[in-house]
């Protein structure tokens, strides 16, 4: 993947901060017609042009029909970057929602990919009932939106980002752009 090609190049540290994408999308989820309706948006040439970006880096891209309210999602996210563990759990999660289209607004379903991820399922469960990252959350949709954060993936350094699924070229420019030190080799 881009970032961690990145992460290899260069003296990079990765933070992840939460947006709040769709945060009105009911606990049940809807359906990406509903979704998009009234849009004029063509979402199986979406669907096609994601698969081809996903497949381009690697990752798995399913034929997901429905979108779910991400916020316990980016709670527990949260809580995984804290134990040492978001990297492992975000990308269980980009393959449970992305490639399986599973419910990820399902406490049960939530606590399986943390379990997955090689986290706590006991203590993942216990953060999502307890919301202790929900403090933690909200900071970070202020801190998006405070920034000027419009859409995911948004990749920042330095006061400068992009939006959106980017080129390795494009994201190198940013971090050399922002000072960041290539490693060295050896």
């Amino acid at each position: 993947m881009r970032i961690e090609k990145l992460r290899r190049k260069y003296e990079i540290e990765v933070v992840w901060t939460h947006f709040p994408l769709h945060p009105d999308t009911p606990a049940d989820g809807i359906s990406l017609e509903e979704m998009f309706r009234g849009k004029n948006l063509d979402i199986p040439a979406m669907r096609s042009r994601m698969q081809g970006l996903m497949a381009d880096e690697g990752l798995p891209y399913g034929d997901r029909s429905r979108t779910y309210n991400s916020r316990l999602a980016q709670e527990l996210g949260k809580w995984a970057d804290s134990e040492g563990g978001g990297d492992s759990f975000h990308d269980a999660m980009f393959k449970a929602y992305f490639a399986k289209g599973q419910d990820i607004s399902d406490v049960d379903t939530l606590i399986a990919i943390a379990e997955h991820a090689g986290l706590s399922a006991n203590e993942a469960q216990s953060v999502l009932l307890e919301r202790r990252f929900q403090t933690a959350i909200d900071a970070d949709w202020e801190r998006s939106r405070a920034v000027g954060v419009t859409g995911v993936p948004t990749f920042a350094a330095e006061g400068r980002g992009v939006v959106g699924a980017q080129s390795y070229e494009v994201l190198e420019q940013l971090v050399k752009e922002a000072g960041a030190i290539p490693r060295t080799e050896g």
